[in-house]
Order: C-alpha cells, then structure tokens, then sequence
C-alpha cells in the first residue's frame, strides 16, 4: 500500500500532477493500493466548499481512474462534489476505484468538523449515516472507509468493521491547533486496538494541517508515521498477521452490543 501524503491546493489542475505522480511512484514500487488525503482534489485551509467541487466525471477522478487503469493500481481519494438544486452546499467524498480503472464506490462524510470553532456544515452537507459502509478488496485484504473528523467516532469505526473491514482507512486533513497532533495519532490507535484492524489513516500536508499520516498495526503498534511535510511512502500489509491478531484477542467475537444508525434505533 502507498500513502501519499500530499500538499492539495486550490488549484484544481496542479492537484492532477500531483495525483499524477503519486500514482507513478506506486507503481514503481508495485504496490496494490494508493490512499490519498481528504479534500485531494482542491483544497484549501480557510474551508473547502461548493467553489472547490467538480464532478465524478471531472478532471481529478477522471485522471484517477485512467491511472488505476493503466497501472492495475487500486486507489481511494478525498475528493469534493458539487450539491444541487435542493441543497447547493458540497459533498465530502472518498472515492474507491479498483485496478481496472473501474469506481466501485463512494462514501460521504457522516460527520463533518464542527468543531473547536470551524463549522464544515456551514458549506458542505452531511453523508446519510444509514448509507452502506464503503469497503473495497484488494490482494485479499478488505479496506473500509471513515473521513477525517468520523475518527472520533468509535461508532463509525465499527460499522465498517462489522462490513467486513480488515484495514481502516481514514483520508484527512485533519485541521492544526493544540493537542491536535496527540489526538490525532491516539484516537488512529484507539480505533485499531479495539477493532483489531490496521489503521491508515493519511493525512494532507501543507498549511493550517498536521500531516503525521500513521500506519497502525491491530495491535495497536505504530510501524509508520510521518511528519509534518509532503511525503509518498509505501508499507506491506500481512492478512495472514492481521487475522492472527483477532484470533490472539477475539474481542469483536465477545461483544455484546451492535452498532445501529440513528434513524434504526428501535423506541
């Protein structure tokens, strides 16, 4: 698996060659997945919203699905969608493709930042929280997708773990300020411990964001972590290690209590 921890910025076609790039140094090395952060396709530090988007069939994931296909290089991207009629705000996506070139799913953002005084809502609109879990199977590994401020959330966590998720992968950019840095690398542990899965949790680098992209093991060792600069690495991820460790700690077989969206919740 690759991690690109990349600098987006508002310029929508400089973000392209970025993608660009990262997908050739993926496959250079040959891994089977790409991660890019939240918000890959434009980005900016005072707030992403309805001027930032572009389609599914624009330019960003257009680029990421003719360079999954002519690598075989599967990919999942933050990107940001435009609204429409009903409400014009944007939409916080992550978008899974396969090796094929093919998009196989999207998720959007459940929960958005509105939080230690920004207000994400303010310009993009939430995701249904009883949409289907995204998950997608690579290499005999299956990831499941969270975004960014869903990290807080063990619940979101553990829905994608009860569809089926080996590895949670979590695009971010996650916002700077005090304690942030901690919260961030605690709670990407917290949420691998006890889910016994890997964590990827990759983050964009650049201003007014901590980067620190991690890789975290189901027993919750940190075997990656990056700083605060753009920065493109790859590691293995073993399924043979990572069932190994939920045979070792069963503790998603002795739970005693499901994870229900709120609009299912029985009175």
């Amino acid at each position: 698996m690759t991690i690109a921890q990349v600098a987006a910025s508002a310029d929508a076609a400089a973000n392209v060659v970025v993608l660009r790039d990262a997908f050739a140094q993926a496959h250079h090395v040959r891994a089977d997945v790409l991660v890019l952060p939240e918000y890959a396709s434009a980005f900016d530090p005072g707030g992403v919203g309805a001027e930032h988007a572009q389609p599914l069939d624009g330019p960003y994931v257009t680029t990421l699905r003719e360079r999954a296909a002519a690598t075989g290089v599967a990919a999942l991207a933050g990107v940001t969608v435009p609204g429409d009629d009903e409400d014009p705000r944007a939409a916080n996506v992550v978008v899974a493709v396969d090796g094929t070139g093919a998009l196989v799913g999207t998720y959007r953002k459940v929960h958005l930042y509105d939080a230690f005084g920004s207000r994400e809502s303010d310009r993009l609109r939430p995701g249904p929280a009883d949409a289907p879990p995204l998950v997608l199977d690579v290499a005999g590994v299956r990831f499941g997708v969270l975004t960014c401020y869903d990290l807080r959330f063990p619940e979101s966590a553990r829905r994608v773990v009860d569809a089926g998720a080996d590895v949670l992968v979590v695009p971010a950019a996650w916002a700077d300020g005090a304690l942030k840095a901690m919260h961030w690398r605690t709670l990407a542990t917290a949420r691998a411990i006890e889910n016994t899965a890997a964590v990827v949790a990759v983050g964009m680098a650049g201003k007014g964001v901590v980067g620190r992209s991690l890789v975290v093991g189901p027993d919750g060792v940190v075997g990656l972590e990056l700083d605060d600069e753009p920065s493109i690495r790859t590691v293995d991820l073993d399924p043979v290690e990572l069932r190994g460790v939920r045979e070792a700690n069963p503790s998603l077989a002795n739970r005693r209590y499901a994870v229900v969206p709120a609009g299912q919740r029985s009175e």
